[in-house]
C-alpha cells in the first residue's frame, strides 16, 4: 500500500478556518490546553496501545509492519542505514561565519581543534553575510553597515582562498549556506580548490542552493522562481557529472519553520520543493538515478519533542515512496532521504539566555532520535548576536555529551514500535501527503509561489502560535512565565568592528584595480550567452570568478 492510500488513523486533527492542515488555535486564555495539544495542533490522548496503530506485520507478528520496516531498508522509516550510529556517529557540523574571511578561518580552525578526539565526523558549515547572500559586493552602497555582520563577507576568489586557508577541504566536508548566488559562490569554491591542486571529484560537501524556500520564507532570492530553478538544475547537472561526493542542493525546511510554520507544513513544503527540483531535472533530461543519491535535506528541530522525531521518520517514508513510485528511481540510494538537522533558532530567547543551552540539548536529542545524518546545535547567545567562542564551545560540547555520555547511539531507532510514536508518524505522513496533493492540484510549487499559498499558510500558523503565547496557552520559560532573573546580564556579545567593512572594501578595490579588464568583459559575455542559450552555466561561471564575476543583477538565465 502506498503512502497516499493509507487509512485515517486515530490522532485527532483540529481543523482551522477551512484549512485542514492547520490547527484551530485559541486567541483567548484557556482555548488551547497545552497538556493535550501539540504546537502543530495534534490532540494527544492520555495513552496509546495496540488498538490505535498496527506495529507488527499482519503476516508475521515477529516482524515489524511493512510501513515501519527495518533500519536501512525501504521505506526507511527507522533510518537510512542498517546500523546507524552504532557504527558511525552523526556528523557534528557547526555553522560559523562572521567578519572577514580571515576571522572565519580562525573560527573554523577553533571548531576543528575542539572536535579532536571524537569518533564523529566533523564538518564545517559556512554562514555568509547579507550582502553576499543577496549577490551584492561588499562596497555596494546597499551593503553599508552589513558587511561581516551576520556571516562572512565573500566578494572574490581571493576571499575564498583566505576563508579555507590551511583547511584540508579534500578531507573535511564543507557546507555552504547560500542560495540566490549559490552557483557563483560554488564556482569560486571549485576554482579555489583547483588552484590548490585538488581534484574536484574528491571534494565532499553540500551547497544549500534551495531557492524555492527563499520565496516561502527567507526572501533572499535574486531572480524570479522559474529562472532560479534553472540555476539549481544547472548545479545538479554539473555535480552529477563531475563531483560525485557533492550534494548540489540541500532542500531546506529549516527556514520555513523559522518563519513560523507548523512541523507538518515544514515536512510537506520541504518534500514538495524537493519534488519540484526532481521534476525540473528530469525535464532537462537527467536520469533520476544520476542525481537522486546526492540530494540532501535540512530540517529544524523545535521544542515539541515527539513531533520532531516523528517528522523525520515520516519524511524518510514519504520521500522513499515518492522517488520510487512517482519518479521511477531504481537505485536504492536515490530513495534515501539523508538529512542535516539544526536546533531551532526561533525557539531561543533573549530573556535568560542560559536557558537556551537546555532547549538546544533537548532539540538535539530529538534530532538524533529522529535519525539525522548531521547536526548543528545553536549557541545560547544567537538571539542576541553572533555567537562567542565560549558559546560555540558549549554548543559543540552539547553534541559530544549526547554522543559519548547518554548511550543514545547504541541501538537503532530506539523509539520505533512505540504506539504513540508510530501513530503520530503515520498521522504526520498522512497530513503532509494531503498538503502535497493540494500543491500538485494548484500546478506545483512555482505556481503556489505566484498564488501566495506558502506565505499565507505560514503566516496563519505563525499568527496562531503568537496568539497562544500572548494568551499564556503556550508557556515559554523566561518570556511569559518564570521571569525572575530576566534583568540579569548573563552573557557577553560578540562585536564586529567597523574596521572589518573598511578592510574588506579596500581589498575589493585592490582586486578590481589589478584584474584584466579585457578578460572580465570576455567572461561576462560568455556567461550571458550561456544563460540566454539555455546551456550549462557552471563551466562559464568557474572561469569567470577568477576575474571576480558574480552574475550581474537583473540578468538571470533565460
Amino acid at each position: 500500500m502506498s503512502t497516499l492510500e493509507k487509512p485515517d488513523l486515530e490522532i485527532e486533527r483540529r481543523p482551522a478556518d477551512g484549512n485542514p492542515h492547520l490547527s484551530t488555535r485559541g486567541h483567548k486564555p484557556g482555548d488551547v490546553d497545552p497538556e493535550t495539544v501539540t504546537i502543530s495542533g495534534y490532540v494527544v490522548d492520555r495513552r496509546y496501545g495496540p488498538d490505535r496503530v498496527e506495529t507488527t506485520s499482519p503476516d508475521d507478528p515477529s516482524r515489524p509492519h511493512p510501513r515501519i520496516g527495518e533500519p536501512g531498508r525501504f521505506p526507511y522509516t527507522r533510518g537510512v542505514h542498517e546500523t546507524m550510529y552504532r557504527s558511525r556517529l552523526w556528523t557534528m557540523r557547526q555553522f560559523a561565519g562572521f567578519g572577514s574571511a580571515d576571522d572565519t578561518n580562525r573560527r573554523f580552525k577553533y571548531l576543528l581543534e575542539n572536535a579532536k578526539g571524537t569518533k564523529a565526523n566533523t564538518g564545517l558549515s559556512t554562514a555568509f553575510d547579507l550582502p553576499t547572500l543577496m549577490g551584492r559586493d561588499s562596497d555596494d552602497p546597499l551593503s553599508a553597515g552589513e558587511v561581516g555582520r551576520c556571516g562572512v563577507a565573500i566578494s572574490t576568489i581571493d576571499d575564498m582562498h583566505r576563508l579555507y586557508a590551511d583547511i584540508p577541504i579534500d578531507e573535511v566536508t564543507v557546507s555552504q549556506t547560500i542560495n540566490g548566488p549559490a552557483a557563483v559562490i560554488w564556482a569560486m569554491y571549485i576554482a579555489m580548490a583547483q588552484e590548490r591542486g585538488i581534484d574536484i571529484a574528491k571534494l565532499g560537501g553540500t551547497l544549500q542552493n534551495d531557492i524555492l524556500k527563499e520565496f516561502h520564507s527567507q526572501n533572499e532570492f535574486i531572480y524570479p522562481p522559474e529562472a532560479s530553478v534553472k540555476l539549481v538544475v544547472d548545479t545538479i547537472e554539473f555535480a552529477s557529472k563531475f563531483m560525485p561526493r557533492w550534494n548540489s542542493v540541500s532542500i531546506s525546511g529549516y527556514h520555513i519553520r523559522e518563519a513560523g510554520s507548523t512541523a507538518t507544513q515544514e515536512l510537506a513544503f520541504t518534500l514538495r520543493d524537493g519534488m519540484e527540483y526532481v521534476e525540473a531535472a528530469m525535464k532537462r533530461g537527467l536520469d533520476v538515478d544520476a542525481f537522486g543519491p546526492r540530494l540532501s535535506f535540512f530540517f529544524n528541530s523545535h521544542n515539541e519533542f515527539f513531533e520532531e522525531i516523528c517528522k523525520l521518520r515520516a519524511a524518510r517514508r514519504i520521500w522513499a515512496h515518492a522517488m520510487k513510485e512517482r519518479y521511477g528511481a531504481k537505485n536504492e540510494r536515490s530513495l534515501l532521504m539523508r538529512t542535516h538537522v539544526q536546533t531551532a533558532g526561533c525557539s531561543l530567547t533573549e530573556q535568560q539566555p542560559l536557558n537556551n543551552i537546555v532547549r538546544v540539548a533537548y532539540q538535539a536529542l530529538a534530532g538524533v532520535l529522529g535519525g539525522c545524518q548531521s547536526l548543528h546545535t545553536d549557541s545560547m547567545d544567537e538571539t542576541l548576536g553572533l555567537p562567542t567562542e565560549t558559546a560555540v564551545r558549549v554548543a559543540l560540547r552539547t553534541q559530544q555529551i549526547l554522543a559519548h555520555e547518554t548511550g543514545v547511539h547504541r541501538t537503532v531507532d530506539p523509539l520505533g514500535g512505540s504506539w504513540f510514536v508510530e501513530a503520530l508518524t503515520d498521522q504526520m505522513e498522512k497530513d503532509a501527503n494531503a498538503i502535497i496533493r493540494e500543491i500538485d492540484d494548484m500546478g506545483g510549487v512555482v505556481e503556489g509561489i505566484h498564488k501566495g499559498y506558502f506565505r499565507r499558510s505560514i503566516a496563519e500558523a505563525s499568527y496562531r502560535f503568537g496568539q497562544e503565547m500572548e494568551a499564556g496557552d503556550r508557556i515559554i520559560v523566561g518570556v511569559n512565565a518564570y521571569t525572575d532573573g530576566n534583568e540579569d546580564k548573563q552573557v557577553e556579545i560578540l562585536q564586529i568592528p567597523h574596521t572589518v567593512e573598511e578592510q574588506q572594501c579596500a581589498r575589493l578595490a585592490k582586486f578590481r584595480a589589478e584584474r584584466d579588464a579585457g578578460a572580465v568583459k570576455r567572461a561576462l559575455d560568455a556567461i550571458r550567452a550561456a544563460a540566454r542559450g539555455g546551456s550549462l552555466l557552471s563551466h562559464r561561471e568557474r572561469a569567470g570568478v577568477r576575474f571576480f564575476l558574480p552574475l550581474p543583477r537583473g540578468e538571470g538565465p533565460g
